[in-house]
Parts: C-alpha cells; structure tokens; sequence
C-alpha cells in the first residue's frame, strides 16, 4: 500500500477530516512501513497532500478528501 492509499482509506472509513498527526500515527500503527523501516513523518503527510490537490483538500490544520 502506499502512502496516498492510506491517507484516503483512513480518511474514507473515518468519514471526517484529520490531522496530518493523526493519519501519520495511524498509518505508522497499522497500515504503512517505509522501506527502511522508520515511520512516516507528518512533513511526509503533507507533502502527499499537497502533490495531490485533486485528491485532497486542505482545511485548516484538518485533511479532508475530495468528493
């Protein structure tokens, strides 16, 4: 899986917006792991996010996918 893919399967099973905090804890507990094996960083949620603007949608400090 990759990291937009757990971005948006997060953000569609929560139903709601969340933080660049919360999605890089969640994706880190259970979803994603690096090649090297260090967790993802929020720096790295955000940079996905913003490589994306057709995929998501910034909202303050929350993520939110585009519908």
């Amino acid at each position: 899986m990759r990291v937009e893919e757990a971005i948006v399967y997060l953000l569609a099973t929560e139903g709601h917006g969340m933080s660049a905090e919360t999605l890089a804890e969640q994706i880190n507990l259970r979803l994603y792991r690096r090649r090297d094996g260090q967790p993802i960083e929020t720096s790295q949620i955000w940079a996905v996010v913003f490589r994306n603007p057709d995929m998501f949608v910034r909202d303050g400090r929350l993520i939110r996918l585009m519908v």
